[in-house]
């Protein structure tokens, strides 16, 4: 697996934003499909929720590529 860091600024930053600044996705549109389709891993776990809070030290995996929050 690819592994990147996304760095953020704030306390959190959530799924579906974290999807489209990583460029796993084009489109929020999309990151919501991916998220509903049960795609994507947040540490380890399937995650329903595109609102989803992620915070520092978060992994998300889709397709192979996993990103972890800074």
């Amino acid at each position: 697996m690819k592994e990147h860091f996304i760095k953020i600024n704030t306390d959190y930053i959530k799924l579906d934003q974290l999807l489209k600044l990583s460029n796993l996705v084009s489109t929020g549109g999309e990151a919501k499909l991916r998220v509903m389709s049960e795609e994507v891993r947040v540490n380890g776990e399937v995650e329903t929720r595109r609102g989803r809070k992620l915070r520092s030290g978060d992994r998300v995996e889709l397709d192979g590529e996993v990103v972890v929050v800074k």
